[in-house]
């Protein structure tokens, strides 16, 4: 499998998200260049953290308009699987990918902690290897991540089940102390329709190796891997995906 991570002016997660597909999991990775509309042929595309254009305007604002953007457009359109990491969700809202939008945090403050996050939908690509209701910890870094959508919107993402990932505590109930930023309705992740694109503020790229205090983030591209693999069984012997991954025959 072939990943590719886009790397922005102002990116700076590219390198963590690289390091971990290369040395962790095992796989093809390139760098793709924001001025160049050229996917190389990769197969998922992230969309790291950091602060494209020094988060200008608004975070992400400026990087939906770099020219490799259209080609992610397409790319998602086709069913092609996109992960947007913190600035990377933003960045993704910004062009339209998700819905909803990423306010500054409600304590006005840049926070860096470890929080606990609440597995809501286990079924998109990214996180097949996960069960519902299964509590991870995963990092975050961020000033505006504050999730937002209009009450219609939230009515639309609950219908979808387009929710993947909310803020909990340990003991994975769903409190205000446990919302870092004030996202409404403690959501940290969620995804289009298709469920080929997700976005999420927190960085499963940091919590990918157990030095670092947690692997809970490693499965989320583990899951991309498994089911691009179940996908492609399926293309080339006529089984389809669900049957391909009863009969094991796709494993990382």
């Amino acid at each position: 499998m072939k990943f590719g991570v886009l790397q922005f002016p102002g990116s700076n997660c590219d390198q963590d998200c690289f390091h971990v597909i290369r040395n962790v999991l095992k796989e093809e990775v390139v760098y793709l260049w924001h001025k160049e509309p050229d996917l190389q042929g990769a197969d998922v595309v992230l969309v790291p953290g950091g602060f494209s254009y020094g988060d200008y305007l608004r975070c992400g604002a400026i990087a939906r308009f770099s020219p490799v953007m259209s080609e992610v457009k397409k790319f998602a359109v086709a069913g092609g699987l996109v992960l947007g990491i913190c600035n990377g969700f933003q960045i993704l809202t910004e062009a339209g990918l998700l819905p909803g939008a990423l306010l500054r945090n409600c304590s006005l403050q840049f926070i860096c902690q470890e929080v606990c996050l609440r597995v809501e939908q286990p079924l998109t690509p990214f996180t097949q290897q996960y069960h519902t209701g299964e509590v991870i910890r995963i990092p975050i870094a961020h000033g505006e991540g504050n999730y937002f959508a209009e009450p219609d919107v939230l009515a639309e993402l609950k219908k979808n089940r387009q929710i993947v990932f909310r803020y909990v505590d340990a003991e994975g109930r769903e409190t205000p102390g446990a919302n870092p930023n004030g996202a409404i309705e403690n959501i940290a992740g969620i995804c289009n329709k298709a469920g080929n694109v997700l976005g999420m503020m927190p960085h499963p790229e940091r919590a990918s190796e157990s030095i670092l205090g947690s692997v809970d983030g490693l499965k989320m591209f583990k899951s991309a891997v498994v089911w691009l693999k179940v996908n492609r069984l399926g293309q080339a012997s006529g089984v389809t995906p669900a049957k391909a991954a009863e009969m094991n025959l796709a494993a990382v």
